[in-house]
């Protein structure tokens, strides 16, 4: 096995490796808001099934939509994000590692028509609404009105989705998600929760 070949797999195994792909700066910011490594390959095994689309809700510098896309080539992962320079540092990391079933998208949830997406990762991105002081940084506007909203809107907007939509959160509270969805299995002590709409 050639040098890179091992570090490439390497990569896909610990956090701190991986997260050598991004500044250092945004690896100072990986343990508090970037999805580790064990969690995005056990909620993209639960989501990609083949030739689905699975959006990542506020994706950051794009690490679940990365391991995700690595692991699972038969379907196709999107990230929203609204931090600019987030979504341009997520582009470099997805170029470097040559991954093509995956798309980043600068922008605000609320712009984006969900029917054109089958299955949902949200790592409680509105979170830092509340706790601005946790915030990734002090460059958009944070409020309690805004978690709300954000809140509000992905309840039904997941509410509309058809039967059989899955849904996985990591640290995501139970009224973000519609009744009408199952939690079927969690793991990482209920940190992690893996949903199907009835």
């Amino acid at each position: 096995m050639m040098q890179n070949e091992i570090f490439e797999l390497l990569r896909f195994e610990e956090d701190a490796v991986f997260d050598d792909l991004y500044p250092v700066h945004i690896q100072n910011l990986s343990q508090l808001h970037w999805t580790p490594l064990n969690i995005a390959k056990q909620a993209a095994a639960f989501l990609a099934e083949s030739n689905a689309k699975i959006l990542d809700i506020g994706s950051g510098v794009g690490k679940f939509c990365i391991i995700a896309g690595y692991y699972n080539p038969q379907a196709r992962f999107y990230g929203i994000e609204q931090r600019r320079e987030l979504t341009l540092v997520a582009e470099l990391a997805k170029k470097e590692l040559n991954l093509s079933n995956i798309d980043f998208i600068h922008g605000n949830l609320t712009d984006l028509n969900f029917e054109a997406y089958d299955h949902f990762y949200f790592f409680n991105s509105f979170y830092e609404n509340l706790k601005p002081e946790n915030g990734i940084d002090q460059k958009i506007k944070t409020t309690k009105e805004l978690y709300n909203y954000y809140t509000r809107f992905l309840f039904q907007q997941l509410d509309q989705k058809p039967s059989g939509t899955k849904l996985v959160t990591y640290h995501g509270a139970r009224k973000q998600i519609p009744q009408s969805y199952q939690l079927v299995e969690n793991s990482c002590h209920y940190a992690l929760k893996f949903w199907i709409k009835d």
